[in-house]
């Protein structure tokens, strides 16, 4: 650990302003962990509260999720966005239930291998369900690293191999690394954020490379700038799915033309709902959700 005392601030720092998220109680399952990774994917955590309660609820074992039809899933992810993942999730469900014995597997290697989870996720299901010493790193880590560590004023584009040397390099030792690894999440979340950081308020302040250097702007270097959601294509995929969502049944084609008046866009964003298996094509012209 390049500062120990630095790690321990940001440990203290989480332990008196950490939110209460329901997925890091001390009584959260592994498959718990784990259905909150899919959802927190891309998605702020306060919009991800009330959907994973309702989940946990409704399948709070991965052979419970297993059994369900997948267009279930699909239907219960609501407005969470990036909606292939509640298909993942499903498929990843299925796979733990007959490979595993319905028990999340705690091997990173092992959990890479399961549909819809990658390096990101994995770690995190490994670190947060069974405390393993491994660097868990999403945007807001790597800003935190950014700006404390190497005096950047943003994290610029990801890369695996650097970004968990960086953590690795950090990081306490193993008793304490799923806290700092929270810890770190947190503060890039709700302090060191992307705009108007609250350095005021950061238990780095004073060991910060970034403020050493008066908050210098370093530029994006290679960050791309998300694509406006406003009339874009994955507006179009959302609307269609929710006509379906708020079915009790198939649905004609009629009531989808309904749901986006430009056609060219709408049959295009119709074929990539299809092509990924979001929306079923049955027959005079119906549609469904995924059996």
């Amino acid at each position: 650990m390049a500062d120990a005392n630095a790690a321990n601030q940001v440990r203290a720092w989480f332990a008196r302003e950490g939110r209460a998220l329901p997925w890091r109680g001390e009584d959260v399952s592994p498959w718990g962990v784990l259905v909150s990774e899919f959802m927190l994917q891309q998605t702020p955590a306060a919009r991800v509260i009330a959907p994973y309660l309702s989940w946990m609820e409704r399948w709070p074992t991965p052979a419970a999720l297993a059994a369900a039809p997948a267009g279930e899933a699909v239907r219960a992810w609501a407005n969470l966005g990036y909606p292939r993942r509640a298909l993942w999730l499903h498929n990843c469900a299925t796979a733990i239930t007959q490979q595993f014995d319905g028990q999340v597997p705690r091997d990173v290697t092992v959990l890479e291998k399961l549909p819809g989870i990658g390096p990101y996720t994995a770690r995190a299901v490994a670190v947060f369900a069974y405390r393993a010493h491994e660097p868990v790193v999403d945007t807001n880590v790597r800003r935190v690293i950014a700006r404390w560590h190497h005096g950047h004023s943003d994290q610029g584009s990801p890369s695996a191999q650097r970004d968990h040397a960086d953590m690795l390099a950090l990081m306490p030792p193993p008793a304490q690394s799923p806290e700092f690894n929270a810890a770190m999440m947190e503060l890039g979340a709700r302090v060191c954020t992307a705009r108007n950081p609250l350095c005021a308020e950061c238990p780095l302040v004073h060991t910060c490379a970034w403020r050493a250097a008066g908050y210098p702007d370093t530029g994006a270097r290679g960050v791309a700038k998300q694509a406006r959601y406003e009339g874009s294509d994955r507006q179009a995929r959302g609307a269609l799915l929710a006509v379906l969502r708020s079915a009790s049944g198939p649905v004609t084609r009629a009531a989808l033309d309904r749901a986006w008046p430009e056609a060219i866009q709408r049959d295009r964003a119709l074929i990539g709902l299809i092509d990924d298996g979001l929306i079923v094509p049955l027959a005079r012209q119906r549609f469904g959700l995924p059996a």
